[in-house]
């Protein structure tokens, strides 16, 4: 992979699933649309190995010399998403099993549980086999497809809990240990033994949530090690950068863990699909936005992944039109194609690849569109591609975005809030989220940063909504800065065995705050600010010297500040955010602007880019931009 990292497009292509006699003029086809880059293989284990230990590799080398004539670069994926039908003959228990002791079954996809050692090896073996034949070949490699996609990442298999069993042993070495860390001495749940033990479910009512954050941790841990497997593999036989395509809104296992074993990140982009079941926008805004996504879902998740890349990310599959797995899959507007594309691009994407070349014309995803219609002609969408392909070529470079805005994302904390939501429907995501949302309406790019991370100093304003367990190396970290933070809601509510321990939280360095009690509030009785917008869902009851910053109507005190720290101990609707970010950038002299309903803007240190999400032609200071439309400004 070129270090020069130039802007470059891509589509994902399955040679199996067509007659060989077209794989040249589809390779041709490809080249002239402008794309560099073809991810293949993800899926194709029956084909590589019909039988256990009948390997036929010849098709994928004659699939490979066609697209490598054709001067397109190979991602090649490993095929462990799909274990053919006699993987499961020779491994009967390797089945993922759900929460209410149903194992998941053959017939679809992602259908292995992660624990399963004979399934561990298996896929060790057939990474090697590729890596071995390949990997002087290809220009890539992915891992698998999509961990914890359909609610993979979290099984209750026999495998499962002797694995759990395991990691407990590493966790906290005595079963007495153990128990003092859970409070088992609650409801006389103490253990003799670690073999008594079992997976936390199908319990009469909810388990301890330090068991069930504790399943949470290790069942994260079963994916970067299955993931930590294959990578290791993969570089005993080859040099090419290592990927693995995440999804959007899926937070079951950390995505920084497992990419510290891989060299870059990539995701899976569906802006209209996921509008419908992962935004969790209002009926009014589905409507508005039904055929161009939510302005900012997309976005946020370019941010987190450029981060869990280390500064290095694509778009694995971008959808190019109506989908087939959403509640509704509408049609994109024209030109959104075009602009996701360059969102992508804005937020410092070196590739976006299309999901698919051509519409199966068979099997589960008949009605997903592709870039060719399944009679070979061309979708709406090839003409918005290659429209991107001829602005690339005058494009500069790929350039990672400037903010002077952190916002930090913790996919354990998220764990904590669903272990322990204390209200219906609250969720860590929808919070961080939120605040992410607030920043982008006032104009602002912000990087999305893990915990663990490094340097806050280059940051005038840090964003720590939600951080139930808060590490004391970051803690330490944070209260060196005179740069001002804003934490939120439940930080630091808990230690990483789930027990709440003196001092009360939010226990911050140079603020004088405490939170005396919680409630979670109904949707129908928010609570008035008094500078407007109102508090809603979540709210604790403050205590301490520390200067009251925002408060109600009826003067309940709902953030404080000393210091360079603002402690806001309530969910605050979008008006509220919107007010608390306005005024906290004010403070942190970082200039803002009010965006126009669906406009969002982007920063590089090279150019701005205007993205109108709206349906409407929108003015703003650099010209008018139509719906659908872009607009780049050198800086």
């Amino acid at each position: 992979m070129s270090m020069t990292m130039q802007r470059t497009l891509g589509t994902c292509y399955y040679p199996e699933h067509w007659p060989e006699e077209m794989w040249k003029e589809d390779a041709s086809r490809m080249s002239k649309a402008g794309l560099t880059w073809v991810r293949i293989g993800e899926f194709a284990w029956s084909k590589l190995e019909p039988k256990p230990g009948e390997l036929d590799f010849g098709w994928l080398d004659r699939a490979m010399d066609v697209l490598q004539k054709a001067d397109l670069q190979v991602v090649l994926g490993t095929p462990t998403a799909t274990p053919p039908r006699w993987m499961l003959d020779k491994h009967p228990d390797m089945l993922a099993v759900d929460a209410s002791g149903n194992p998941r079954k053959f017939g679809s996809r992602r259908h292995y549980c992660f624990s399963h050692p004979g399934y561990r090896e298996e896929s060790k073996r057939i990474t090697k086999l590729l890596a071995e034949r390949y990997g002087k070949r290809v220009a890539a490699w992915q891992t698998d497809n999509e961990y914890g996609c359909h609610d993979t990442v979290i099984s209750y298999s026999e495998p499962a809990r002797f694995a759990f069993q395991q990691w407990l042993k590493e966790q906290y070495g005595t079963v007495k240990a153990l128990n003092k860390a859970w409070g088992n001495v609650f409801w006389s749940m103490e253990y003799d033994d670690f073999s008594q033990i079992e997976l936390p479910n199908l319990t009469v009512t909810e388990p301890n949530p330090a068991h069930s954050h504790a399943f949470r941790r290790f069942s994260s841990d079963q994916v970067v090690t299955f993931n930590r497997i294959q990578a290791d593999e993969i570089r005993l036989h080859s040099s090419a950068p290592i990927s693995h395509n995440y999804m959007g809104r899926i937070t079951d296992f950390d995505h920084f863990d497992v990419g510290n074993d891989l060299d870059f990140a990539t995701w899976d982009s569906y802006p209209l699909g996921f509008l419908e079941d992962r935004v969790g926008a209002s009926p009014e805004q589905q409507r508005a936005y039904a055929k161009q996504g939510d302005p900012d879902f997309q976005a946020f998740h370019h941010d987190l992944y450029r981060t869990v890349g280390q500064g290095r990310w694509w778009v694995m599959e971008q959808q190019p039109g109506p989908v087939n797995w959403a509640p509704y899959n509408p049609a994109p507007l024209p030109g959104m194609v075009r602009l996701w594309s360059w969102e992508a691009f804005a937020h410092g994407a070196e590739t976006v690849n299309y999901f698919r070349w051509r519409q199966a014309s068979f099997a589960q995803e008949q009605m997903h569109s592709g870039l060719l219609r399944p009679d070979n002609q061309d979708a709406p969408a090839m003409a918005e591609v290659i429209k991107v392909a001829q602005e690339l070529k005058d494009a500069p470079a790929v350039e990672p975005p400037f903010a002077q805005v952190a916002l930090v994302f913790d996919y354990k904390a998220d764990w904590a809030w669903s272990v322990q939501p204390h209200g219906l429907d609250l969720s860590y995501f929808d919070l961080v989220f939120s605040y992410y949302k607030a920043l982008r309406r006032n104009g602002l790019t912000v990087d999305i940063i893990a915990p663990n991370h490094k340097d806050f100093s280059q940051y005038k304003l840090t964003l720590v909504p939600g951080l139930i367990h808060f590490p004391s190396s970051l803690k330490k970290e944070l209260g060196q800065l005179n740069s001002l933070i804003i934490y939120g809601p439940r930080t630091g509510a808990r230690d990483k065995d789930f027990n709440i321990t003196p001092p009360l939280p939010p226990s911050l360095p140079n603020i004088d705050v405490k939170v005396s009690y919680v409630e979670s509030l109904r949707p129908d009785s928010p609570l008035e600010l008094s500078n407007g917008g109102s508090v809603i869902a979540y709210t604790e009851s403050l205590e301490g010297i520390a200067p009251i910053f925002l408060e109600t109507k009826s003067k309940k005190t709902i953030a404080v500040k000393e210091n360079n720290i603002i402690y806001c101990g309530s969910w605050l609707d979008d008006d509220g955010l919107d007010k608390l970010m306005s005024i906290a950038c004010t403070e942190a002299k970082i200039p803002t602007q009010h965006m126009p309903e669906g406009v969002r803007v982007t920063q590089t240190r090279a150019e701005e880019f205007w993205f109108n999400y709206s349906q409407k032609e929108v003015e703003t200071k650099y010209g008018s931009i139509s719906p659908a439309g872009i607009l780049r400004h050198a800086v």
